[in-house]
Parts: C-alpha cells; structure tokens; sequence
C-alpha cells in the first residue's frame, strides 16, 4: 500500500514559503512516498510541482482534492484530480486519506486540517521560521481534552529533509 503524505498550507504563498513547499514535495517523492493535497494554488501547488519535478508527468503520485466540482480548476502538477463540491469539508479527506501531514504555513484553513489530523492521530510535522500561524504550534500539545500524560506533540521541522525523515520514523515506529 502506498504512504500518502499530506501537505498543507495557504493557498496564497510568499516566496520563502513556496520555496519550502516545492523543497517538501520533491523530498516526499525521492522517499518513495505520495503526495496528496487540496490541489488548488500557493502552497499546494508548490509542493506538487517539486512533486513533478521528482516524479515526472503522469506519475500517479500526486493528488489533488479539489473543494470545487471543476477539475479544470486544479493546478498542473496534479496527477489524479478529485472534484469533490463540498468546500473546506474536503479538508476531512485530505487528513482522512493522508498517512501524516506537512504543513507549510498557513492560515485558518491549515489549522482546520491540523486539528483534524489531531483528532484522527496522524502525524503533524510543521516547517519552522515560516510567517502564518502554525509554526507557533509546534511543540504542543493539542491534547487538552483529555488526560493522557504523554500527549502527542506537534512537531517541528527545520526543512524538507528533516520534515520527511521525522515522518518516515514516525509511522516505522
């Protein structure tokens, strides 16, 4: 069965968080993993194209699920494009699908995906020295509802490297 390693982030990207993203998307692929995504702009894009770049075209490696009903509205670096017409919900099935997520950067819409993971015990690795909101997360624990004493922590990644290497001990252990 193939790994599928989520990437999330903003769908508006600035440099520096682009440049991470590609990094992270062609280092998912060299480790024999996929990549899946919402598949739309910014960060998702990013991270497909460094996906491409590694995997080629038509690979079959690089997923992309769409909020909307229009494939066309998928960016070109995805490989299997899913439309699925139910806005920010497709979030649930980027997690749901997703062995561990990535995230770089981003806003509201990555935070819903992080408590997502959260709640499904996925792996959450989070690029740090990024602008956005997530990288104030990591080294903490989202487990405040419960009473477990060793709550899993989100945790950080100084790059695409360290990213998939914490990912890739994760889910061997």
């Amino acid at each position: 069965m193939k790994i599928l390693i989520g990437v999330i982030g903003s769908s508006r990207a600035i440099k520096p968080v682009v440049d991470v993203a590609y990094e992270v998307g062609r280092k998912i692929i060299t480790a024999g993993y996929s990549l899946i995504c919402g598949g739309l702009g910014g960060v998702m894009e990013a991270a497909c194209r460094g996906a491409f770049a590694e995997a080629g075209p038509d690979s079959g490696r690089i997923i992309g699920i769409l909020p909307g009903t229009r494939k066309s509205d998928a960016n070109p670096y995805v490989d299997i494009i899913i439309p699925t017409g139910i806005g920010y919900a497709r979030n649930m099935i980027i997690v749901c699908c997703a062995d561990a997520v990535i995230a770089v950067s981003g806003e509201s819409g990555t935070l819903s995906e992080i408590s997502m993971a959260w709640q499904y015990g996925k792996p959450i690795i989070v690029m740090e020295n990024l602008p956005g909101i997530t990288a104030e997360l990591i080294g903490r624990s989202l487990n405040i509802d419960s009473s477990e004493l060793d709550a899993k922590k989100i945790i950080g990644a100084e790059n695409a490297g360290e990213a998939v290497s914490i990912v890739k001990k994760l889910l061997t252990t």
